[in-house]
């Protein structure tokens, strides 16, 4: 009888000894979604990423021209589902062996993995409003977008192609960088290259809209960037040679306000427009049309 009534008694016992709490606990809080909001670097403004989106990568509060892949580019600028790649098979090598913190090889290798790229551009043909168009687009994201063998082979068979096909050559300009390093003078004997190529498109009748976005810097600014028969830019762009911190160090002179931005260089006479990226489709395919959509010929 003793041991029925223990048992009976020690969940009472309990009870008492440790009443439950009469307060609620609170419901575990939400974390916001990584990746909903984006930080301006224009305006330093927290915009949600989905109005970013829609507005092509532009800031719906500053209309600050943030970063997009070459990929995003051609989605962008090209009549959907026209784009045809060219030359893809080219790839690059290690021709000097060059090692600086790390192998050019592996370097190469790390870069194709994290940008889904094989090198720094990507060219082919596609519509632009219903206009055939041969286009190439450099990427500051693939070792700053600068000009190793692969990017001015790419470059010069798309511009030869242009020439033979009779088609009007767009070619958009995002490189931070200007010639590789890592390639030496196989690097450097790019701009030649492509300039000659653009030379004889010119030569040819082709018509040549280069487009400056942020940014173009180095070699490509140098060379190729800045030989279109006509160019455009996208708004606060970066566009020069040196920085200008390296510029100002050298000749030790207080720069003008907006040096080598893209409103600097249209008051100057560097470049034909200044195009807001939502329009870029649009006056392109105006330009063409002005120009007697003329390729070469």
């Amino acid at each position: 009888m003793e041991t029925v009534q223990t048992a009976l008694s020690a969940p009472i016992d309990a009870i008492t000894e440790n009443p439950p709490s009469s307060k609620k606990q609170p419901p575990a809080k939400r974390g916001v979604p990584e990746g909903l909001w984006l930080k301006c670097e224009g305006c330093s403004g927290t915009i949600y990423r989905k109005d970013a989106e829609a507005m092509q990568n532009v800031c719906p509060q500053c209309g600050h021209h943030w970063y997009v892949s070459a990929v995003q580019r051609i989605a962008q600028l090209m009549d959907e589902g026209t784009f045809e790649e060219w030359d893809a098979s080219i790839r690059p090598t290690d021709p000097l062996g060059f090692k600086d913190r790390k192998a050019y090889a592996e370097r190469i290798v790390a870069e194709q993995k994290r940008t889904g790229l094989t090198d720094a551009v990507l060219t082919g043909t596609g519509m632009i409003r219903a206009r055939r168009v041969a286009c190439g687009v450099t990427d500051s994201s693939f070792i700053m977008g600068s000009m190793g063998s692969v990017v001015g082979e790419r470059l010069a068979r798309l511009t030869e192609r242009a020439t033979a096909e009779k088609l009007p050559l767009i070619i958009i300009s995002a490189s931070g960088g200007g010639a590789r390093m890592h390639e030496g003078i196989l690097s450097l004997m790019q701009m030649a290259k492509v300039s000659a190529a653009l030379a004889a498109h010119s030569k040819a009748g082709g018509l040549f809209i280069s487009v400056l976005t942020n940014p173009t810097m180095g070699g490509v600014a140098a060379s190729f960037a800045s030989l279109g028969d006509l160019v455009f830019a996208e708004p606060r762009a970066l566009i020069g040679f040196a920085g200008p911190r390296t510029i100002k160090a050298t000749i030790r002179i207080e720069l003008p306000k907006g040096f080598q931005t893209s409103e600097f260089l249209l008051e100057h006479g560097f470049i034909d427009r200044i195009v807001h990226r939502k329009d870029l489709k649009s006056e392109i395919a105006r330009a063409i049309d002005y120009c007697g959509g003329r390729g070469a010929g």
